[in-house]
């Protein structure tokens, strides 16, 4: 009982100091509501790289950067840093590009959900209840024996090139050759300080590294085992989200209408994170879980958050994801595909003996 108490202390601990410090890169420069969104985030880096033309969402975002670090440093401490792989890479690629296609349907990702609650976005309250029904149908999958097959020991080189690669986005965020695209409106141009973003990113990596927090996880294990432990987590996370917004002076409005980056069609907002949930699922974790693995050596998640940042760039490249304006047409057609794409993917996988 008392390990228990001591691990619901840790991943409850863990959630206020995200946040907070959520909270405060808002206050420092990041979008309103946006003091962490991996789906933005990870659009953002493809947009200043130049794999999409959209002008008003192109920074390398630190937070990216430092997550993957962040988390790699707490698993190497931790003896954790494992090397494994080769688990079904296209399904879980494909995966991760309906996940963004979802996420910038929605105008975010779980961690922005929570954050947009916590800044009174009641257009989020709708994405959440979507996002758990996509969960929900993705624990049917998991228990008619869903499985993308097991993963197995590679080359340690494997696991270092996902760190490798932010590494070599930090200097090019640090040099700014101009190559590189920086976006000079919002959202794109709203950031914190490079420092600042970076120790963000580092904190936060670790301690999703060591706590496991997902909130994909946390609905899952609740609907499947009646296990809460996960979900205690995001549930800090929203409040002190809310607290920090209140204390810094941080926009706060509890409506539907005039929030930051976001629209108030309900339907699209709840099929978009429907999109989310149901694809994490199978993907084994939300999309900040991804990236936390990834800096722990898994070549599997890798490949997921590669087809994230893919699905990003085609969602700004071919008009699908959404803006303050609302969804496009393009958008509501690729979110339907993308749901049947991931109920293939699903039904490809099962056990057929189970």
């Amino acid at each position: 009982m008392a390990s228990k108490l001591k691990q619901h202390g840790l991943i409850i601990g863990a959630g206020l100091i995200v946040g907070l410090i959520a909270a405060i890169l808002s206050w420092q420069g990041n979008p309103a509501n946006m003091g962490f969104c991996i789906a933005c985030f990870l659009r953002d880096i493809a947009g200043a790289v130049g794999l999409h033309r959209a002008a008003v969402v192109q920074y390398i975002r630190p937070e990216i950067i430092g997550l993957v670090l962040g988390a790699m440093g707490m698993a190497f401490f931790g003896k954790e840093f494992q090397v494994r792989g080769g688990s079904s890479p296209v399904s879980r690629f494909v995966l991760g590009f309906c996940v963004m296609v979802g996420a910038l349907m929605f105008l975010g990702c779980p961690l922005r959900m929570v954050l947009r609650i916590g800044g009174g976005d009641l257009n989020a309250v709708l994405g959440l209840a979507g996002f758990a029904a996509g969960i929900f149908v993705g624990t049917l999958f998991l228990k008619m024996g869903f499985s993308l097959k097991k993963s197995t020991p590679q080359p340690m080189v494997e696991g270092f090139l996902m760190p490798a690669i932010t590494v070599g986005l930090l200097a090019l965020l640090v040099a700014a050759p101009a190559f590189i695209f920086f976006s000079e409106e919002a959202p794109g141009s709203l950031r914190a300080p490079i420092a600042l973003a970076l120790a963000a990113g580092l904190i936060v990596g670790a301690l999703a590294q060591k706590t496991r927090l997902c909130m994909v996880g946390g609905i899952r294990d609740a609907i499947m085992f009646q296990d809460f432990h996960l979900l205690l987590g995001f549930v800090a996370i929203g409040v002190a989200a809310l607290a920090g917004n209140l204390v810094l002076g941080n926009p706060v409005s509890f409506s539907f209408d005039g929030q930051p980056v976001a629209y108030n069609d309900g339907l699209w907002n709840m099929l978009g994170m429907v999109l989310v949930g149901f694809g994490s699922v199978l993907l084994g974790g939300c999309p900040l879980r991804q990236l936390i693995l990834a800096g722990s050596g898994n070549s599997d998640s890798s490949v997921a958050v590669l087809g994230m940042v893919t699905g990003a760039a085609f969602c700004h490249n071919f008009g699908l994801a959404s803006s303050g304006k609302g969804p496009t047409a393009n958008g509501q057609i690729a979110v339907i595909i993308g749901l049947v794409v991931v109920a293939a993917i699903g039904a490809a996988n099962l056990n057929k003996k189970k």
